[in-house]
């Protein structure tokens, strides 16, 4: 009797919790704010509610997330056991051994309390409030500047990690980079990375002023800059109908490139394919495909067999 009283009473109480009601955590947006703003930072999360599979910051995050210093890039050996090729969810990837120039823009996600305290592929813990990252094919460890085109903020992240293992990602940051990119609430967002190179002798603060990034292997993602969207029709396009687009280059020898990798891999079919060349922009399309659906399944195709972006366009 006594324990079917104490059953009723937990009940109860768990009832009338729930009753009390309580709204998600997750901030509906976010504020545009520039680098150096003084606007007030997003809210910051407490523990349950709102994010992804519960994630988000700890019970007792940093008073200033905001002030915690970019990591400083340095000379670091890379870790041989690291940078090994290896596959994930059946995608083969071939890292970097040493320092390439490399700017691409793409999709960043982040990670917080579900995985603090785990190992990374570098073989350190994971610290949601350090200044880190992952990426598939970056040398472990390297450093990287991250910045959120749409507000300007920009950040120097350690990757020391693998990952993001989706096609449409480009970088996983902690949550202490995320947050001050103002990524949070959104749960992903649009930046740009771009190596530094910390070689002797270099000035490893500073990004490495632009430079055309090479043809990545066929295992990286190729993510494409926004711009690269805004007129994907080539004037000189000769056929209407529905296209496939797989890559945007300002160099064409990387153009040509996918259009090698493509036939290789079987993925052109019974259209035509070819870079386009349109207001200094070298764009590899395929088709026109007989109908949408057509184009849309290719599109798939060639994005599960090359793990790259491919859009289906229509003139």
């Amino acid at each position: 009797m006594k324990s079917t009283r104490l059953f009723l009473v937990l009940s109860l109480t768990l009832i009338l919790a729930a009753c009390g009601g309580t709204t998600s955590v997750k901030p509906t947006s976010q504020p545009t704010v520039s680098s150096g703003s003084k606007a007030p930072p997003p809210p910051i999360a407490k523990k349950g509610g709102g994010y992804y599979l519960d994630d988000g910051p700890g019970d007792n995050p940093p008073a200033d997330i905001d002030g915690i210093p970019d990591a400083v890039p340095r000379a670091e050996v890379p870790l041989a056991r690291a940078n090994r090729p290896y596959s994930a969810l059946g995608t083969r990837y071939t890292p970097m051994t040493v320092y390439v120039p490399y700017k691409q823009t793409g999709i960043a996600s982040w990670y917080g309390k579900r995985y603090h305290g785990q190992k990374t592929s570098s073989g350190e813990l994971y610290d949601m409030y350090g200044m880190t990252g992952a990426h598939t094919v970056l040398p472990l460890p390297s450093y990287v500047r991250v910045t959120n085109p749409e507000n300007g903020r920009s950040v120097i992240v350690r990757i020391n990690d693998r990952g993001p293992f989706h096609s449409d990602r480009l970088i996983d940051l902690s949550y202490a980079a995320a947050y001050k990119l103002r990524l949070i609430g959104k749960g992903s967002g649009l930046v740009e990375v771009e190596a530094i190179d910390t070689r002797p002798g270099k000035a490893s603060s500073q990004p490495t002023p632009p430079i055309e990034t090479p043809l990545p292997p066929v295992s990286q993602p190729l993510a494409e800059s926004t711009t690269a969207f805004v007129n994907p029709v080539p004037e000189t396009m000769p056929v209407n109908g529905d296209y496939v687009q797989v890559g945007a280059f300002k160099i064409e020898s990387n153009a040509e490139g996918l259009k090698d990798k493509l036939r290789q891999n079987n993925l052109v079919g019974n259209v035509s394919i070819a870079s386009w060349y349109n207001t200094g922009t070298y764009r590899v399309l395929l088709g026109p495909y007989v109908n949408r659906e057509e184009a849309d399944r290719a599109a798939a195709q060639i994005k599960q067999v090359l793990s790259t972006n491919a859009i289906v366009i229509r003139k």
